[in-house]
Order: C-alpha cells, then sequence, then structure tokens
C-alpha cells in the first residue's frame, strides 16, 4: 500500500490508494481453509441430564 500520511487531501488520498491497491499483484489463494485454527466447541453429552 502506498504511504499516504503526508497527503491532506481525502480524495487525493482515496486516489492514491486505489491507483496503488491496482497495481500490486493478487493476493494467493489461502493454503488453509479461513477459521480452520479457531477453537472446536467440545462435543456437549447427549440423553439425560445429571441434574
Amino acid at each position: 500500500m502506498a504511504d499516504t500520511k503526508k497527503i491532506e487531501d481525502k480524495a487525493e488520498r482515496k486516489k492514491v490508494k486505489r491507483a496503488a491497491r491496482k497495481a500490486a499483484p493478487a493476493k494467493a489463494a489461502r493454503t488453509a481453509p479461513r477459521g480452520s485454527n479457531k477453537k472446536k466447541p467440545k462435543q456437549m453429552s447427549k440423553g439425560q441430564s445429571k441434574r
């Protein structure tokens, strides 16, 4: 992403950012599915409750 800290005008800053985003190479596909590192919920017990 282009450094736009010194550009005061919002429209100009947006234009520079969009141009930089368009020029940047495309991101590679994900190696692992999204959310694969999330904690999985524990399996709840089935049947009659104890109390």
